[in-house]
């Protein structure tokens, strides 16, 4: 078979990964609700997206930066505020904060009702992170800033500043 027929072959497309309202894995971590949408598994491992749901007063994690993938916020409802470095951005709903590799950041929503927010992290790499953080959680083990470290280090990520 020559080259060019090789290339004019039909190819299977990819499945269609489709998930409805209330579908997906669900991971809590405290007071944060997730809902993974996807997980990389059909995108190649280039996208993975998940929905958050913070409860009212809900403080985020220790300000960190990522070496190796973008991290993505778009607020569906309510206001997530921000700290990017030492400066502070409160994002309403239809707002989008994209946050590029080495940037040190963290959200929090210090409102009276709940945030919701979509995530989206290229490459997927990230998504395991959280379900890392379940898992100490589920093995009833505290979830400490130290083990919050130790699931970071594993995903191209580090603190960017001092613990409490």
């Amino acid at each position: 078979m020559t080259e060019e027929a090789k290339t004019s072959e039909r190819r299977p497309h990819p499945a269609v990964s489709v998930r409805g309202p209330g579908e997906g894995e669900v991971i809590v971590l405290g007071t944060t609700r997730m809902r993974v949408l996807e997980d990389g598994s059909h995108t190649g491992h280039r996208l993975a997206i998940a929905e958050s749901v913070l409860a009212p007063h809900t403080q985020g994690p220790p300000q960190h930066r990522h070496a190796r993938h973008d991290e993505g916020f778009y607020i569906l409802s309510g206001t997530v505020r921000f700290t990017v470095g030492d400066e502070e951005y409160d994002a309403g709903t239809g707002t989008l904060v994209m946050v590029p590799p080495g940037t040190p950041h963290t959200f929090a929503n210090p409102a009276d009702q709940p945030a919701v927010m979509l995530s989206t992290f290229t490459p997927d790499l990230y998504v395991q992170y959280f379900r890392d953080l379940q898992d100490v959680l589920a093995d009833g083990r505290p979830l400490t800033p130290q083990a919050g470290i130790d699931a970071m280090s594993r995903y191209a990520t580090e603190p960017a500043g001092d613990l409490p």
